[in-house]
């Protein structure tokens, strides 16, 4: 199977917060924000493996500033790494501002995806090949994220997480 870049993967969304979207406070829900990183995650893990997708999990959410009533919210997603049927999905949310355009990182989230056939069973999918310095750190972080995660529900022996030893020796 031929390797892909992220930058294949590579999808924007941006839209509008609009009343109905937010809390009492005038923010945007969290549970909004978390559906709309959901499907540009989505739809750039099918772009990776060109399979139909499922989430697998939402491994990191951070909620690092209110998105306000009326803004302008841009979430984009990339496949950050690969594994045999599942596919780390890297994803920074902005908030725009509508005078100036300037764009803030407001929030950040990591989901994990897994490429299935048409009876729901897992399949294989490319792998990816980092080109931009941020695309190889979040390639390699990726590797230690699985490895962890995986020790913590005891499918690997912290013995052969050789990735994570590494920070610490």
């Amino acid at each position: 199977m031929e390797a892909r870049y992220p930058s294949e993967s590579c999808t924007t969304l941006t839209d509008l917060v609009l009343t109905g979207e937010t809390n009492p406070l005038n923010n945007l829900f969290g549970g909004e924000l978390l559906a709309r990183m959901d499907r540009a995650a989505g739809i750039a893990a099918g772009r990776h493996s060109r399979r139909i997708v499922v989430t697998a999990s939402v491994n990191h959410v951070a909620f690092n500033k209110a998105i306000p009533l009326g803004s302008v919210v841009t979430v984009e997603a990339k496949v950050s790494r690969a594994f045999r049927s599942s596919m780390e999905v890297y994803i920074d949310v902005w908030v725009e501002d509508r005078q100036s355009g300037d764009k803030t990182k407001a929030n950040e989230a990591i989901y994990t995806f897994v490429a299935v056939n048409e009876s729901g069973t897992p399949v294989a999918v490319p792998p990816i090949t980092p080109e931009t310095p941020l695309e190889k750190e979040r390639f390699d972080a990726a590797l230690r994220r699985k490895q962890l995660s995986l020790v913590l529900a005891g499918k690997m022996k912290p013995d052969d997480a050789t990735e994570l030893k590494a920070l610490f020796i």
